[in-house]
Protein backbone atom coordinates (compact mmCIF):
# COMPACT_ATOMS: atom_id res chain seq x y z
CA UNK A 1 0.00 0.00 0.00
CA UNK A 2 1.12 3.48 -1.07
CA UNK A 3 2.03 6.10 1.91
CA UNK A 4 -0.62 9.07 1.42
CA UNK A 5 -1.76 11.52 4.10
CA UNK A 6 -5.11 13.40 3.45
CA UNK A 7 -5.87 16.39 5.64
CA UNK A 8 -9.78 17.87 6.49
CA UNK A 9 -10.55 20.75 8.77
CA UNK A 10 -13.92 21.43 9.86
CA UNK A 11 -15.13 23.29 13.14
CA UNK A 12 -11.82 23.60 14.54
CA UNK A 13 -11.21 19.95 14.34
CA UNK A 14 -8.15 18.75 11.89
CA UNK A 15 -8.51 15.23 10.48
CA UNK A 16 -5.73 13.48 9.26
CA UNK A 17 -5.84 10.54 7.56
CA UNK A 18 -2.72 8.18 7.17
CA UNK A 19 -2.54 4.88 4.21
CA UNK A 20 0.59 3.13 4.22
CA UNK A 21 3.61 1.97 5.90
CA UNK A 22 4.79 5.04 8.78
CA UNK A 23 8.56 4.33 9.21
CA UNK A 24 11.55 6.65 9.05
CA UNK A 25 11.16 7.35 5.34
CA UNK A 26 7.83 8.51 5.69
CA UNK A 27 7.48 9.72 9.55
CA UNK A 28 8.92 13.24 8.26
CA UNK A 29 5.88 13.65 6.02
CA UNK A 30 3.62 13.08 8.93
CA UNK A 31 5.43 15.32 11.26
CA UNK A 32 5.33 18.08 8.46
CA UNK A 33 1.57 18.09 8.71
CA UNK A 34 1.04 17.85 12.44
CA UNK A 35 3.45 20.75 12.67
CA UNK A 36 1.63 22.65 10.29
CA UNK A 37 -1.48 21.70 12.36
CA UNK A 38 -0.38 22.95 15.28
CA UNK A 39 0.43 26.18 14.15
CA UNK A 40 -2.65 26.56 12.95
CA UNK A 41 -5.87 27.26 15.23
CA UNK A 42 -7.25 23.91 15.34
CA UNK A 43 -8.64 22.69 18.84
CA UNK A 44 -8.38 19.10 17.84
CA UNK A 45 -6.51 16.52 15.50
CA UNK A 46 -7.67 13.15 14.91
CA UNK A 47 -5.10 10.73 13.14
CA UNK A 48 -7.56 8.19 11.60
CA UNK A 49 -4.59 5.29 11.03
CA UNK A 50 -7.71 2.68 9.54
CA UNK A 51 -5.30 2.43 6.47
CA UNK A 52 -1.81 2.12 8.28
CA UNK A 53 -0.36 -1.36 7.78
CA UNK A 54 2.93 -0.77 9.69
CA UNK A 55 4.85 1.51 12.17
CA UNK A 56 8.51 1.54 13.40
CA UNK A 57 9.86 3.71 16.28
CA UNK A 58 10.15 6.85 14.23
CA UNK A 59 6.23 6.91 13.13
CA UNK A 60 5.83 6.29 17.61
CA UNK A 61 8.34 9.29 18.06
CA UNK A 62 6.18 11.40 15.72
CA UNK A 63 2.46 10.58 17.49
CA UNK A 64 4.72 11.42 20.53
CA UNK A 65 5.59 14.37 19.68
CA UNK A 66 1.94 15.35 17.92
CA UNK A 67 0.68 14.50 21.96
CA UNK A 68 3.33 16.68 23.55
CA UNK A 69 2.50 19.92 21.40
CA UNK A 70 -1.46 19.38 21.99
CA UNK A 71 -0.74 19.27 25.58
CA UNK A 72 1.68 22.25 25.32
CA UNK A 73 -1.12 24.06 23.32
CA UNK A 74 -4.19 22.59 25.97
CA UNK A 75 -5.27 20.61 22.56
CA UNK A 76 -6.68 17.65 21.66
CA UNK A 77 -4.48 14.80 19.80
CA UNK A 78 -6.67 12.07 19.09
CA UNK A 79 -5.99 8.78 17.72
CA UNK A 80 -8.40 6.55 15.90
CA UNK A 81 -8.79 3.32 14.09
CA UNK A 82 -5.50 1.51 15.09
CA UNK A 83 -4.85 -1.61 13.53
CA UNK A 84 -3.07 -4.48 15.82
CA UNK A 85 0.41 -4.15 14.60
CA UNK A 86 0.09 -0.85 15.42
CA UNK A 87 -1.58 -1.27 18.39
CA UNK A 88 0.59 -3.66 19.68
CA UNK A 89 3.25 -1.50 18.85
CA UNK A 90 2.18 1.08 21.08
CA UNK A 91 1.46 -1.62 23.39
CA UNK A 92 4.25 -2.54 23.92
CA UNK A 93 5.65 1.02 24.48
CA UNK A 94 3.21 1.51 27.26
CA UNK A 95 1.97 3.91 24.99
CA UNK A 96 -1.42 2.48 24.56
CA UNK A 97 -2.21 4.42 28.80
CA UNK A 98 -0.94 7.83 27.14
CA UNK A 99 -2.80 8.49 23.93
CA UNK A 100 -6.30 9.21 23.51
CA UNK A 101 -7.50 6.08 21.17
CA UNK A 102 -10.70 5.21 19.83
CA UNK A 103 -11.89 2.53 17.47
CA UNK A 104 -13.06 4.95 14.81
CA UNK A 105 -13.28 8.54 13.33
CA UNK A 106 -17.16 9.07 14.44
CA UNK A 107 -16.33 7.86 17.95
CA UNK A 108 -13.08 10.30 18.16
CA UNK A 109 -15.57 13.18 16.90
CA UNK A 110 -17.82 12.35 19.48
CA UNK A 111 -15.53 12.34 22.07
CA UNK A 112 -14.20 15.73 21.38
CA UNK A 113 -17.46 17.13 20.90
CA UNK A 114 -18.45 15.82 24.38
CA UNK A 115 -15.40 17.49 25.86
CA UNK A 116 -16.52 20.66 24.60
CA UNK A 117 -19.66 20.54 25.57
CA UNK A 118 -18.27 20.01 29.34
CA UNK A 119 -16.12 23.41 29.04
CA UNK A 120 -19.11 25.79 27.76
Amino acid sequence: MQFDIKTTEKKNTALVQVQGDVDMYTSPSLRDILTRLFKKNVNAVVVDMTKVSFMDSSGIATLVEGLQWSRKQNRQFILAGLGDTVYNALSLTKLDNVFTIHENVHQAYEAITEKNMKET
